[in-house]
């Protein structure tokens, strides 16, 4: 039989009797399956699925002898793996049926010379879906680039499938990967991050047991996406993924059968955008989709497969991190009367998209209200799985520690996750900005690889609510056709907004200006077209000894103990809600969640054991509210606002910090002074001579100036003069801005009316700069709050 299938919906490969699928080969319509882009799921049947599905299990030696092996660090979750439970749940949470059979536990493995012929004897067993490398897999051995890694496992289907076309799931295998069942290749796929499946139906033999082979091989240091992973592990890049990763799984479907779904919110027109995709291009092919809300029937629709179905949704229910509702859909596909196939998923309701506040600042808002993203980086590494956690409630207790403490999102660092992650991102209410997982792309075919993985990411991945953001580049990495790239982004997924590169090289598209600094915090200013994001900051560091991957740690600023790190933190974000509500930083990414090997500026340890923040102080400090009276800004700094200085780099007459000095020679320019790239500046006008001084004028009113402090940042000595006396002597050199003491002599001379401030900054080597501003404290207001 011969059928026409799309490989993604809309702008989709086709050719007749064959799928056809990006870096992954063609076979007969009869032989083979490829993954679907447009995938989408349930909420509250997965509970059932899980109780009452096909209750049999794949032959394999469960009984055999297996442990984990030995590593510097595990999980408390590692004690509850073993070869019978390796992660049972449902693997596809936004597209689901009821008959399914998991695959993952003890298959038989073998290392052998690439281009090897399949092992007549296997060296082991390994324990899928966790990857070779890690302590869970039971082996915890790496690939050499000339390696195959080679796994068999022996399944007998149910016989209650016959009549049903089989399919074989792979949620992830890095890199490539070869399959074969019963001896027979049934095709071969390429990526390390994306979903992919083959129709085995007439590969089996339907006598007993059936022969499941796969080959992978994985260079990790070639061409290819691989995100934070290295052969050679050491600083910011880590133990490297080879082989299945994700959950391996069977499921039986019809003949023709829905084959993916795409959601798309409309919040302006109250409406769902629904298509879903069969493996028939019939014209006769109806579909009826049924929109639940906690349990009872909305509304329904009714419209042709493989075209748009637009369900008008009365007075719909916003999806949001305060309440991040879930609607159910259940999906019947139809020739006439008779059912060929159903399926459940779900949906949430909400909109991501700039608009300016009254001040013409443009800002990132959820649902027309604006909301600022506070989050951290999230690398998903574990110390016992590697890219795979050890259990589904390790992947959801990050996501309830980040919620738990006032976090409302997360950047996924260049990589992907399994389905489940982002499930629990919907359901419990944690908005996500995704990575593109980086890649060399030094050649044609690397870049080939880079965008097939991007294409196919977007498809798993964009029916997710909670997924706002797609990040393009990190720091340069790969980074090539920038504006082609981000166009072709935005015309993919129109309902996102899109980073075209986070730090380093911005090339000024896209929907973000984003900078790294660390430790930070800093803030770019935003534009007429792209918010203001601080893509990385932080990176405060701490061991915790007997929870640490190796004595060897480091961050990107070391504190010495819990308390001293907590100050610490609480400072930066004291800085980021300031850079927020003046300077229009529109969102900010803390480095990062938790540990990783012998990077230790998580907020967790990396085996998840030690929370380093006393959590009340994480939650204020990310909700932006901060203890002590909030301060009126009296002469603002950089960070603050934009203030006029008169300044000059030869040295000027003996005078010159008197109050009734002459400064009309002088040159204006906004504060602060100094250098790119010296670490916690803010500087608006170059200084790069040995010396600078500055001259300005302010205002007082008839406020109480008893607790009047100077919010200075020098690099290095520093002496400023209030109305022609000395105020403060500042030796050195600061990472930060810092609150210093007016002398009571200076503090006299202040008056209402307008008052002057003078300043000398000398400078011997490194980075440099300067910036002065003037705070007095308000104890009859509230404390300072974000929300």
């Amino acid at each position: 039989m011969k059928i026409n299938l799309l490989r993604r919906l809309g702008d989709g490969f086709r050719i007749d009797g064959h799928f056809v699928s990006h870096n992954t080969q063609s076979f007969p319509a009869s032989s083979s399956v490829m993954k679907f882009g447009f995938i989408s799921g349930m909420r509250l049947l997965i509970p059932i699925i899980l109780m009452v599905g096909v209750i049999v299990s794949a032959k394999g030696d469960e009984t055999a002898a297996w442990s984990p092996r030995k590593t510097p660090l595990m999980t408390r979750w590692a004690v509850e793996v073993n070869p019978t439970n390796a992660h049972p749940e449902y693997p596809r949470p936004q597209l689901t049926r009821s008959n399914w059979l998991s695959l993952n536990g003890l298959w038989q493995y073998a290392i052998l010379p690439e281009s090897s012929y399949r092992p007549t004897n296997f060296q082991g067993q390994i324990l899928v879906p966790f990857p070779i490398e890690s302590a869970l897999s039971g082996v915890m051995q790496g690939l050499k680039e000339t390696n195959s890694l080679w796994y068999l496992r022996r399944v007998i289907i149910p016989a209650a499938w016959r009549g049903k076309r089989v399919r074989l799931h792979f949620g992830a295998v890095d890199w490539q990967a070869r399959v074969m069942v019963n001896g027979k290749g049934v095709g071969q796929h390429r990526g390390g991050y994306d979903h992919f499946s083959f129709d085995i139906t007439d590969q089996l033999r339907w006598d007993g047991e059936e022969e499941i082979v796969v080959e992978v091989t994985d260079p990790t240091e070639g061409d290819q996406p691989r995100g934070k992973q290295s052969r050679k592990p050491e600083g910011i890049f880590y133990t490297p993924t080879s082989g299945i990763w994700q959950t391996v799984w069977l499921e039986p479907v019809p003949e023709v059968c829905i084959d993916g779904l795409k959601t798309t919110p409309d919040v302006e027109a109250k409406s769902l955008r629904l298509h879903v995709a069969a493996n028939s291009l019939s014209e006769n092919l109806c579909v009826e989709a049924v929109v639940l809300a906690d349990g009872k029937e909305v509304v329904r629709g009714i419209g042709l497969a493989n075209a748009e179905l637009v369900i008008a949704l009365p007075a719909p229910r916003l999806w949001s991190p305060e309440d991040p509702f879930l609607y159910d859909l259940q999906i019947t596909l139809k020739a006439g009367d008779k059912v060929l196939d159903s399926v459940a998923s779900y949906f949430g309701m909400r909109k991501i998209a700039l608009r300016k506040d009254g001040q013409g600042i443009t800002r990132i808002a959820l649902n027309d209200q604006f909301i600022f993203l506070v989050g951290t980086l999230d690398q998903g590494f574990w110390p016992d799985g590697i890219y795979t956690a050890p259990t589904d409630e390790a992947l959801r207790s990050d996501i309830e520690f980040l919620k738990s403490s006032g976090f409302n999102f997360t950047r996924k660092h260049v990589k992907v996750e399994p389905d489940r992650w982002y499930y629990w991102c919907d359901k419990l209410g944690l908005i996500v900005w995704q990575d593109i997982p980086s890649s060399n792309n030094a050649t044609t075919e690397g870049r080939r690889n880079f965008e097939s993985e991007l294409l196919r990411m977007v498809g798993d991945l964009e029916s997710h609510p909670s997924i706002a953001i797609w990040g393009l580049f990190n720091e340069g990495w790969g980074q090539y056709d920038t504006e082609r790239l981000t166009q072709w982004l935005k015309t993919m997924d129109p309902s996102r907004l899109v980073d075209n590169a986070s730090g380093w090289t911005d090339m000024r598209v896209g929907d973000f200006i984003d900078i790294h600094s660390y430790p930070g915090p800093d803030s770019p200013s935003p534009e007429a077209r792209r918010a203001a994001v601080l893509g990385e900051f932080g990176g405060l560091g701490l061991p915790v000894a007997g929870h640490s991957w190796s004595t060897r740690c480091w961050g990107y600023l070391m504190l010495a103990d819990q308390k001293e790190l907590g100050a610490r933190y609480t400072r930066a974000f004291k800085q980021v809600w300031a850079l927020h509500n003046v300077r229009g930083l529109s969102a900010a990414v803390y480095t990062q969640t938790a540990d990783v090997e012998t990077e230790c500026n998580g907020l967790l340890t990396y085996d998840r054991a030690v929370n380093k923040i006393d959590p009340a102080v994480l939650l204020a400090a990310n909700r932006g509210v901060f203890s002590g009276s909030p301060m009126k800004v009296i002469l603002a700094d950089a960070m603050l606002g934009r203030t006029k200085w008169k300044y000059t780099f030869e040295k000027p007459k003996n005078d010159w910090f008197k109050a009734d000095f002459d400064t009309a020679a002088w040159k204006e320019g906004l504060g602060g002074f100094g250098t790119d790239g010296t670490p916690g500046s803010y500087p608006n006008t170059t200084w790069e001579t040995s010396d600078i001084w500055l001259r300005c004028e302010f205002s007082l009113g008839n406020d109480d100036l008893s607790g009047l402090k100077l919010r200075v940042f020098h690099d290095e000595d520093a002496t400023i003069y209030l109305n022609g006396v000395l105020a403060a002597k500042l030796k050195s050199f600061i990472t930060d801005y810092e609150e210093f003491e007016i002398s009571p002599e200076a503090a006299a001379t202040l008056q209402p009316g307008k008052n002057s401030i003078a300043v000398h900054c000398h400078q011997t080597s490194g980075g440099q700069g300067i910036d002065v501003g003037i705070l007095i404290p308000q104890p009859n207001q509230s404390p300072t709050t974000g929300k």
